[in-house]
């Protein structure tokens, strides 16, 4: 009987034994299956974004960042539902803070220095009152394909361009893709610097005292600060007859603008759910230290009456939703959503 027992002590004993030597291989293989699985996601991004790194200890650095913004982007999605979701893009590779570095470059910051330092000029929109209930430029010709800045802190430039060819589609009938290239190397002797940041309304007065602006085929974009072209930055394509500031603070005057023409805005695009924005009504919390700048090419509401500025962004088709966002509209704060509506501005013909 004692024997019996005793077998049966050694038995369970074992049981246990190899009970726990099992799970912990199981819970060992986890991390390691995993770690596996997340490299190869992370080669197969390499592939599909053409990255390049310099060697083996730069990958291994880019991996680890590729694996914690993955993991957050897939536990925001797995979340309460926000009304918009966030996905893996080709900044994935990046922290927020070098994200910022390479990607946004609008020199304005803080709003105590906005309120003081710019001036107060003609909206000739004011008085408008019918206005539609939605309204997409891209639907009325009027936006050329989305574009990408690359590395060079030059979204004004992109913002301005985007405007003027609204503008010029708009008087002509003709949509023509403008030269960002030709502000970053020949708008240089301002605020604007190029690849290092740069303003709206000094691009526009760019435009308008240089007498127009080259076509993109004419004068190509580089992505780099290059020396002012002369002979092209001459071959004048569109042109502007001024620019005016759309009254700060307010949705409803840029609402007002918007339902005529495309119009540049500057926005903070810092954030890490900017950053990885993919689908959706983006309603994420942002500040009004505007370092981006975009171009306002419509507006709507969902289904649910949720309403949204559509925003042309320019970080190429594989940010976003192709290129866009849908951002929040008639936020309670004055400023917009992410300062949308503080800082303004629009060519005129």
């Amino acid at each position: 009987m004692a024997f019996a027992n005793l077998s049966q002590y050694l038995c369970l004993a074992l049981f246990f034994i190899f009970l726990g030597v099992w799970r912990s291989q199981v819970a060992s293989s986890r991390p390691i299956n995993y770690e596996a699985s997340m490299r190869a996601r992370h080669d197969q991004w390499i592939a599909h974004h053409d990255k390049v790194y310099k060697d083996l200890n730069e990958k291994e650095m880019r991996f680890k960042i590729f694996k914690e913004n993955v993991e957050r982007i897939e536990a925001f999605n797995a979340g309460e539902d926000k009304g918009y979701k966030l996905g893996v893009n080709k900044f994935s590779d990046l922290t927020n803070e070098k994200f910022r570095v390479l990607h946004t470059g609008y020199k304005r910051s803080h709003p105590k220095v906005m309120s003081s330092s710019k001036p107060k000029t003609h909206f000739r929109y004011a008085n408008v009152t019918d206005i539609p209930p939605t309204m997409d430029w891209r639907k009325k010709g009027a936006v050329t394909p989305i574009k990408d800045q690359k590395e060079c802190g030059c979204c004004w430039a992109f913002s301005a361009v985007a405007a003027t060819e609204g503008l010029h589609q708009l008087k002509t009938g003709k949509l023509i893709p403008l030269s960002e290239q030709e502000l970053v190397d020949c708008d240089v002797e301002g605020e604007d610097e190029g690849c290092s940041g740069g303003l709206l309304d000094t691009a526009f007065d760019f435009i308008l005292k240089n007498k127009g602006l080259t076509t993109e085929a004419n004068y190509p974009y580089k992505g780099e600060d290059g020396v002012c072209n002369k002979k092209k930055s001459a071959l004048s394509a569109a042109k502007i007859a001024g620019y005016e500031d759309v009254p700060a603070n307010s949705e409803k005057a840029l609402l007002q603008a918007v339902a005529n023409q495309p119009v540049s805005v500057a926005i903070d695009g810092s954030s890490f759910d900017f950053q990885f924005y993919s689908s959706g009504v983006f309603s994420g919390s942002c500040s009004t230290w505007l370092n981006h700048a975009v171009t306002a090419v419509g507006y709507g509401a969902t289904s649910d009456g949720t309403k949204y500025w559509i925003i042309k962004n320019s970080w190429g088709s594989k940010w976003g939703d192709s290129g866009y966002m849908r951002i929040k509209r008639d936020v309670h704060e004055k400023e917009g959503l992410c300062g949308l509506a503080m800082d303004a501005s629009y060519p005129t013909a």
